[in-house]
């Protein structure tokens, strides 16, 4: 049961430290407490975890521009961020995490400054049937983590700019691009502001718990964990990937996301192999490749190796399966 609520709002701007400040933040928080981490990031996009950079991203133009590529911990799609977006996390523990909780938090919070939101498949919240708030959500061990976008007056010229969503993923949508399915807040209410919308997120979180929210600051965080996790994010293989040409490529769009596989078979067994997803099982997908990495290249054994952890996606498995069967 949650008994204590701190929130940290920090002004850092740089989303490598950002990102790291989260995972700090994940793994400090104990049992019977909720953190709250407001942030903004300038000029960034920031990809799911296995998904992969030049696909998900036009990453040239993007660095020309100043801006930056990261990758999260969690999975999902990628997204755009600069000053007009207000970024939140909830960390907590495994017995206290409740996402419907956590996004009641969100809905009451626009609500306040006079959105009128809803709820809209498996991680947006909409208005009007526009998407304003995208939400992927992580674990390690017993530490959990609900994280998401809100965008109050984002510069929407760069989604197209900088984003390159898969085909396979508009056409599920029904839309012809990315910027077509999102809203600014700011559109609907426009006298919106940030700091008003941050008072209206710590307000709400409190009274959705019914406890105090009490301040945390960076200052009270394990400093050396922090450099440490920066460094972690900062890393160019982190962010890009290490990449090998391989001679097979199947791709998919399932109900649960996206799943391409790339594989080279050799001798009747896989060789080598590497996935890249938007699904949210982050941790299982990016375990996938080494996995079935010496595995014959037969469904019963795949399946055998594909569902044998205890953390496996089933629905995830059996898109791996079909993939890799479907052909000759």
């Amino acid at each position: 049961m949650v008994r204590a609520l701190s929130c940290i709002s920090t002004k850092n701007t740089d989303p490598r430290h950002n990102l790291a400040l989260e995972e700090v933040l994940l793994r400090a928080v104990r049992p019977g407490q909720c953190v709250l981490y407001l942030w903004q990031n300038q000029r960034t996009v920031v990809i799911g975890r296995n998904q992969h950079a030049d696909s998900e991203c036009r990453v040239r133009a993007l660095e020309e521009d100043g801006g930056h590529l990261v990758r999260r911990l969690s999975g999902g799609g990628a997204v755009y961020h600069d000053l007009g977006n207000l970024n939140f996390t909830f960390l907590t523990t495994h017995g206290d995490y409740d996402v419907e909780k956590q996004t009641d938090v969100i809905l009451r919070a626009v609500q306040k400054v006079g959105v009128r939101a809803e709820k809209n498949g498996r991680n947006d919240l909409t208005a009007d049937g526009q998407k304003f708030s995208g939400h992927a959500y992580y674990r390690t061990g017993d530490q959990c983590y609900h994280h998401g976008t809100l965008m109050v007056n984002v510069d929407m010229a760069p989604l197209e700019k900088y984003l390159n969503p898969s085909p396979l993923k508009l056409a599920a949508k029904g839309v012809k691009s990315v910027r077509s399915r999102v809203v600014n807040l700011k559109s609907l209410v426009p006298d919106l502001t940030l700091d008003a919308l941050r008072t209206a997120l710590i307000e709400a979180f409190g009274e959705v718990y019914g406890l105090p929210v009490s301040p945390l600051t960076e200052e009270d965080l394990d400093q050396t964990a922090l450099a440490e996790s920066l460094a972690r994010f900062s890393d160019p293989r982190w962010i890009y990937g290490a990449e090998e040409p391989l001679s097979l490529s199947r791709e998919g769009r399932f109900d649960w996301g996206l799943l391409r596989l790339d594989f080279t078979p050799e001798d009747g067994r896989i060789a080598q192999a590497a996935l890249w997803s938007d699904g949210l099982s982050a941790d299982y997908l990016s375990r996938v490749p080494d996995l079935i990495r010496g595995c014959p290249l037969e469904a019963d054994a795949l399946r055998r190796a594909l569902l044998a952890p205890a953390d496996c996606d089933r629905e995830a498995a059996e898109a791996v399966l079909e993939l890799l069967m479907d052909g000759p």
